[in-house]
């Protein structure tokens, strides 16, 4: 069964969950083993000990909580604290996510000495029996470790988010640390009319709509594998590598999954707002040198004319009376046909070019004859 982007980027924010509850497993193994050496049950409890079980069973539990929790994470609370201050998600987060373990806790021990005894989990003695489990520092120990662990974990996703996943891994890897070359594709993406909307709307409402705007190309942008290089104003700036952005024609399906989830949300916008955005595009692909830039506060920076020139084609919209330009350089590389129409607007100097710009237009209507040969 082959995997959706969408689904592959949950399955990206879930796996580094259970990574690091794994890894924090195995911690927990090396330490507890660092204590006991060669003891063959806890002294706080009594209970039988034995090493190379822990070692293996201790990881293989905290993988697949962690798999859990990052499948809740993502699925579920992240959903309901996406409006919340940064400190306020961890915290009550972290509050949810220990609570669940301290249920889950009790309910194997109630479960396990239920087993082991022969009576009903509500049997007095097996209630007495977690109240002595409760009780006892080892239990909240543990409690106190996993808390940790999940501080941790959601504070490295909630980084993320903040970052952009891809930047996050990136820095991380240490990627970009010394700038490298690469072909990448640009669309720069802008609101139309957004001044006067914003006149329209005052500052308050217009900040809100915008933030709903970036909310709903969030899905096309990663159902077709785009980066946000950045948000700039009304502008949203996606860029693919060559090989991403041309598989399947997804930096162009990009710009039309945009204006699907506007159509879709039409009736939405326009009880909110009194209107629905409507959008224009350039899009151009070329080398760029990528690296970490900054001192005080470091990010991605792409340099390279490509930059320019997809500013530029986007600019030139307006004035052709377009929603979608794309240079030749990009189409000549896409496979639009059968699928798209194409349309040749014209060859075009553009501000900061030298020579001119061979630009094009794209619709989802499917063309009646050849389209025109570039």
């Amino acid at each position: 069964m082959r995997l959706s982007s969408r689904h592959k980027r949950n399955l990206r924010k879930v796996i580094p969950f259970a990574l690091m509850w794994g890894v924090f497993g195995l911690l927990y193994v090396i330490i507890e083993y660092g204590l006991l050496g060669s003891a063959t049950e806890y002294p706080s409890t009594k209970n039988p000990y034995n090493f190379d079980r822990t070692a293996l069973v201790t990881p293989l539990v905290a993988l697949l909580m962690g798999s859990i929790l990052g499948t809740v994470e993502m699925f579920l609370l992240n959903k309901l604290f996406v409006n919340r201050p940064f400190w306020i998600k961890i915290l009550f987060k972290t509050g949810v996510y220990v609570a669940s373990i301290i249920f889950m806790l009790v309910l194997i021990s109630a479960v396990v000495n239920s087993t082991r005894l022969g009576v009903s989990p509500f049997d007095q003695a097996i209630v007495e029996s977690i109240g002595i489990f409760i009780g006892n520092f080892a239990f909240w120990s543990i409690v106190i470790y996993a808390g940790f662990m999940i501080l941790i974990s959601l504070y490295v996703s909630e980084t993320s988010d903040y970052l952009g996943g891809s930047v996050f891994s990136n820095f991380f890897t240490g990627k970009y640390h010394r700038p490298v070359e690469e072909e990448r594709i640009f669309m720069f993406l802008d609101m139309r009319s957004s001044t006067t909307i914003a006149e329209k709307l005052g500052h308050l409402k217009y900040f809100n709509l915008l933030n709903r705007y970036y909310a709903d190309t969030t899905d096309p942008i990663l159902d077709t594998l785009g980066e946000v290089y950045q948000y700039a104003g009304d502008e949203i700036i996606v860029s693919w590598n060559l090989k991403t952005g041309l598989k399947e024609n997804n930096c162009v399906q990009c710009f039309f999954k945009v204006q699907e989830a506007f159509r879709k949300a039409t009736a939405s916008y326009m009880a909110t707002y009194g209107l629905v955005p409507t959008f224009k595009a350039g899009f151009h692909v070329g080398a760029v040198t990528t690296g970490e830039i900054g001192v005080l506060k470091k990010e991605l920076f792409f340099t390279g004319d490509v930059l320019n020139t997809a500013a530029r084609t986007q600019g030139m919209c307006n004035e052709l009376g377009a929603d979608i330009l794309v240079s030749e350089d990009l189409i000549s590389q896409l496979d639009l046909a059968g699928q798209f129409t194409i349309v040749k607007k014209g060859s075009f100097a553009l501000r900061g070019k030298q020579g001119e710009v061979n630009l094009f237009t794209v619709s989802l209507e499917k063309p009646q004859d050849r389209e025109i040969s570039i």
